[in-house]
């Protein structure tokens, strides 16, 4: 299995390509430097792992949610690779990307998994947030995809165990972490997603049949009203 992996959709910037199980990543905090970057470390990964991007099985991204014009770049940079090459593309959720770097260590039955709840600082005084079961390298979704308040968030089941990871746990002071108070039971707000992350789910998901040609990729903004907005201001500058 080879694949290419890209995951833009916050201010980290990270490509990985994973070849038969090992996965070479290049990560970097690097706002406003997505664009620049992304198909550059794209191409010196490939070259590390003696790959040409013939080779390659699919393309994975991370489809969001996130920031509007990181998302769009994932895709957009995934859907002329994929579309070049006549390859198909594995999206995958970033938050389910996200909820890979939780430390499991703290959960006593590591071996049954662990709940995760992973949550992105949104902006505007909200949280993209959804809750997963980690569990043998894969993400089990257990809650769709949300955003809003954090102390709108809510949890699947009444365990007392989760685990919290991701820049939506340090928004508005620590909201989200006071508003689930003890059954959330450790919380890393600094955790970023990574590509190798995205390149690991989508290896599951090409497994199980889930990658799709590259004009059906969908991304995944959730706040449709901030996307609606930009489009209109892109309109207006245009039409000056």
């Amino acid at each position: 299995m080879k694949l290419l992996a890209f995951e833009t959709a916050t201010e980290a910037l990270s490509v990985a390509v994973l070849v038969d199980g090992e996965v070479r990543e290049r990560f970097e905090l690097a706002p406003r430097r997505h664009a620049e970057l992304a198909l550059p470390w794209a191409d010196e990964l490939l070259a590390q792992a003696g790959v040409a991007r013939s080779q390659l099985d699919a393309i994975a991204v991370g489809r969001g949610p996130g920031a509007f014009t990181g998302v769009r770049l994932a895709i957009a940079v995934v859907q002329g690779i994929a579309m070049a090459l006549d390859r198909p593309v594995v999206p995958v959720s970033t938050l389910a990307v996200l909820a890979m770097r939780a430390d499991q260590r703290s959960v006593a039955r590591a071996d049954e998994g662990a709940r995760v709840l992973a949550a992105i600082d949104a902006r505007m005084g909200e949280v993209y947030s959804a809750a997963f079961l980690v569990r043998d390298g894969d993400a089990h979704s257990l809650s769709a995809e949300s955003v809003c308040a954090p102390n709108l968030v809510t949890l699947p089941d009444a365990s007392r165990n989760w685990l919290g990871v991701g820049t939506g746990f340090g928004a508005a002071e620590g909201a989200l972490a006071q508003h689930l108070g003890g059954r959330v039971i450790a919380v890393d707000p600094t955790q970023l997603p990574h590509a190798a992350d995205v390149a690991r789910l989508a290896a599951h998901a090409f497994s199980r049949g889930e990658a799709v040609a590259p004009e059906r990729v969908e991304p995944a903004y959730l706040r449709n009203n901030v996307a609606l907005t930009i489009r209109e201001q892109q309109a207006l500058r245009d039409s000056r």
